[in-house]
């Protein structure tokens, strides 16, 4: 996938599904659900248990037009070479790790890092970042996007306590949003996932 796909895709379906905590057995049916529901991004976080076997498996299992799978999370240049190998395609981070961004993008990955400031996304921009991750977007009020972006040269997705009550007020300025626990816990069922991406995309229309 290029940044041009990533963005355009993020233009139909505003919605990178952050599955903290998922694992192997699991991961499958979790993203069948968020790819019958329209939802086309699905980040696994290299913190939940045997994160690059999910993210093989599933990379394995879909094509890009269904879901594409990519990894968050990503502290380290070795982390980078895990999900490569494992076949995912875009990393996203926390934070704004220069090594990181510049790894990914030397093994062809999309780059998305976490930014909270304009040197932090200025930073994040000259390592060769693709995309802007807002973290934590949702203690600030949307239009901290739209001051961002009177600046900087990039489009952000806004991550952190967003969901189906706010998710419209964010995508204002933000060109997608990163879900979490408002999509998926530990626990919930493909259908429970199925239920609450219908319940968000009711709120996007």
């Amino acid at each position: 996938m290029t940044k041009q796909e990533m963005l355009d895709t993020l233009k139909s379906c505003p919605i990178v599904a952050i599955l903290r905590g998922i694992t192997p057995t699991e991961v499958m049916d979790i993203c069948q659900a968020l790819a019958d529901n329209g939802i086309k991004f699905a980040e696994i976080t290299m913190n939940s248990p045997q994160a690059v076997k999910s993210i093989k498996l599933a990379a394995e299992r879909f094509s890009s037009n269904e879901i594409c799978i990519g990894a968050g999370t990503v502290l380290t240049p070795e982390h980078v070479e895990s999900v490569a190998a494992a076949g995912g395609q875009y990393i996203i981070s926390p934070n704004c790790n220069p090594e990181v961004i510049r790894r990914t993008k030397e093994l062809g990955l999309l780059s998305c890092p976490g930014v909270f400031t304009p040197s932090e996304a200025f930073s994040a921009l000259n390592a060769g970042a693709d995309l802007l991750k807002l973290f934590p977007a949702g203690r600030l009020i949307p239009e901290y996007i739209k001051d961002l972006k009177a600046v900087v040269p990039a489009e952000f997705i806004a991550t952190g306590a967003v969901n189906a009550d706010n998710i419209k007020d964010y995508l204002e300025f933000a060109i997608g949003t990163g879900i979490g626990s408002a999509l998926y816990k530990p626990g919930m069922t493909s259908q429970d996932v199925a239920q609450a991406a219908e319940n968000i995309k009711i709120k996007l229309n």
